[in-house]
């Protein structure tokens, strides 16, 4: 496995996962960072972050996953890490229609908080649980179209689309940033995880387009 802490970060892209509790952000993360899923996962306190290194057009890019708790307590601390944030995924349930009602919500608080630019993806989390479906894809399909963001749905459990939706989101941030100076990768190049390297060829597409990109 390559050591990473000595090798050149192009970019630093900080990515928050919002949403309600248990609705398996820290589980998106630990199949994307860890390819690991645990069934006795337990509720995030406070924030936790994850690194993840890819190429992306021959830049390496270290991916800063924040996993943000969904308990009203927390709010209070997790909106200070909205800043510097670059993009930010809104994880709702499918099974738990309450979850995406909350959408709304989470998205004003994630406005208010975070740069004006940020790259945000809708994702419909738990999606092997097709029998016990709350949230119709169209539904989701909607509020994406309607809040200019991009969408998936995904299974932490089966890893459906899960590196899909993190590779996607990542590509939109370097879309954006390739032009702009590196910030903060030099304090940050000794953090994070070992992780493995995926190179991406930066194709325009029309399921990368903004607005609703059901996978």
């Amino acid at each position: 496995m390559t050591n990473y802490n000595h090798h050149k970060i192009d970019y630093v892209f900080k990515v928050v996962l919002i949403g309600d509790s248990s609705v398996g952000k820290t589980q998106l993360l630990a199949r994307f960072a860890r390819n690991e899923f645990s069934c006795d996962s337990k509720a995030t306190i406070g924030v936790e972050f994850q690194t993840k290194t890819l190429i992306i057009d021959t830049n390496t890019i270290k991916a800063q996953i924040w996993d943000t708790a969904g308990q009203e307590r927390y709010r209070a601390v997790t909106s200070a890490y909205y800043r510097g944030a670059l993009g930010a995924m809104l994880i709702y349930d499918m099974a738990k229609r309450q979850s995406f009602e909350h959408m709304a919500r989470w998205l004003q608080e994630l406005r208010e908080h975070a740069d004006k630019n940020i790259v945000v993806m809708l994702i419909g989390n738990k999606c092997d649980l097709a029998g016990l479906r709350a949230v119709p894809t169209e539904d989701a399909e909607d509020f994406a179209h309607r809040e200019n963001l991009f969408f998936m749905e995904t299974s932490a459990l089966d890893s459906t689309n899960v590196e899909t939706c993190f590779i996607t989101i990542l590509t939109e941030i370097y879309k954006i940033n390739a032009r702009k100076p590196l910030s903060g990768a030099d304090d940050l190049n000794g953090t994070g995880l070992r992780g493995t390297t995926i190179i991406i060829n930066n194709h325009d597409s029309d399921d990368a387009g903004k607005g609703c990109c059901s996978f």
